[in-house]
């Protein structure tokens, strides 16, 4: 990570609340993140959810019209739900603009046998239950990386781990980054710091963090951040679009995700929900042209890294011991 100078974006209404007597507190650049992206900018773009060809074809074109700049585009239902044919011609697709696809690794403990994630204390949640369950992630990961995928989406520290090591071990290309799940984000700087050293080239921390949160984690660890900007109803359906300046201000370096509240889940996706699922990854691109507006009209739209742009830069491991 390299030093990036602090400059304090303009807020919401600050020019018509001043007049008024109302202005806000200055901000404090203590505050702000050091952090930026390796090769310079200080956030970075993803569309979520994008569960197929056919939905990724949606979002490509509606970038191309509304003119919204993609780092990153992500599915959710796995790599198991696609076909051989169906990732390559992802791969390809985002290959020729230079975009970098991430899909989900694996089993996940919500679509297992496993009663505990239906108690009121949701049991373990999203985790690999057992070592079949690993296994399975493990051999998503090989067989997507096979097929040109270069970032998974892991939602247990076990199987993070896992193919940390495995990338270590050239089982998998040493090139491939590895991302966090939301489902499974930290919400404190010290456990933030472990997911990086277990392996994690970005971390989804959930969206209901506050910007003291965010200053807190970026005191510990450089590690790209990801947080939806709006988020899924399972998730919360929190709309932070008023707050991306600061976001990027606390959080940098972070990946401006565009997720859609008020929309059923589509997890694990199939052609029964094909036409919800393209009309959901139009509107998410349109989420972001919004939230990008935002950026515009508070003086905070510069500082974007480089499109095309996907490493991590230097961060902090646990010694992988042989």
């Amino acid at each position: 990570m390299t030093d990036a100078p602090i400059t304090a974006a303009r807020r919401p209404g600050e020019q018509a609340l001043t007049a008024l007597g109302l202005s806000a507190p200055v901000p404090d650049p203590a505050d702000a993140s050091p952090h930026s992206f390796p090769g310079g900018g200080r956030w970075r773009t993803e569309i979520p959810s994008c569960e197929g060809p056919e939905a990724l074809a949606v979002v490509l074109k509606e970038a191309s019209r509304l003119d919204v700049p993609i780092h990153r585009i992500s599915q959710g239902s796995g790599v198991w739900m696609l076909t051989d044919a169906e990732i390559t011609e992802m791969v390809e697709s985002t290959g020729e603009r230079d975009i970098e696809l991430c899909l989900f690794t694996g089993p996940r403990g919500t679509w297992d046998i496993g009663g505990s994630t239906r108690t009121d204390s949701r049991g373990a949640g999203l985790r690999a239950r057992g070592h079949d369950a690993v296994a399975g992630c493990v051999e998503d990961a090989v067989r997507a990386t096979e097929l040109g995928v270069k970032c998974l989406l892991v939602a247990d520290e076990g199987v993070l781990w896992t193919l940390h090591r495995a990338r270590a071990a050239g089982i998998i290309p040493a090139d491939t980054t590895l991302k966090v799940s939301a489902l499974i984000g930290p919400v404190n700087p010290a456990a933030y710091a472990v997911y990086e050293r277990l392996g994690a080239d970005s971390v989804n921390v959930p969206s209901d963090l506050t910007l003291d949160h965010l200053t807190e984690i970026r005191r510990v660890s450089g590690a790209p951040m990801d947080m939806y900007i709006e988020a899924p109803d399972d998730l919360g359906g929190y709309v932070r679009m008023y707050e991306v300046a600061e976001l990027i201000r606390r959080g940098a370096p972070l990946y401006l995700k565009f997720g859609l509240s008020k929309a059923p889940g589509i997890y694990p996706y199939g052609h029964h929900m094909r036409e919800l699922t393209l009309a959901t990854a139009k509107e998410r691109v349109r989420r972001g042209r919004l939230a990008l507006d935002l950026l515009a009209r508070h003086g905070a739209d510069g500082d974007m890294a480089p499109l095309g742009s996907r490493l991590p830069g230097d961060l902090q491991r646990f010694e992988i011991s042989s």
